[in-house]
């Protein structure tokens, strides 16, 4: 079992960056692929980025590719997810999750904290 919660969403204006936190309980957390969702009003949940377990390779969706950056911390039980040049197309409720597979599909999560709000306006 893993518990994840975020940190750190909020409201910024278009251009402006934010640093997201996901904590970790368990001492398994660096057996699980970590990564970051996001959920707009209206759509489905959407990758944003993925990090391996050791190798700590990274994946990113095209919308973010050279705007966010993702990194963990096997030693904090900490993922983060720094977002710059941030658009007001990037504001969804931000997710990260927890799988034993590198995957963009939610479906292959098995853990799942309960989101921060990112807003970002024009």
């Amino acid at each position: 079992q893993v518990q994840l919660v975020e940190s750190g969403g909020g409201l910024v204006q278009a251009g402006g960056s934010l640093r997201l936190s996901c904590a970790a309980s368990g001492r398994t957390f660096g057996t699980y692929v970590m990564g970051w969702f996001r959920q707009a009003p209206g759509k489905e949940r959407e990758f944003v980025a993925r990090i391996t377990r050791s190798t700590l390779n990274t994946y990113y969706a095209d919308s973010v590719k050279g705007r966010f950056t993702i990194s963990r911390d096997n030693a904090k039980n900490t993922v983060y997810l720094q977002m710059n040049s941030l658009q007001p197309e990037d504001t969804a409720l931000y997710y990260c999750a927890a799988s034993t597979y590198s995957a963009a599909d939610p479906l292959l999560y098995n853990y799942w904290g309960q989101g921060t709000q990112v807003t970002v306006s024009s």
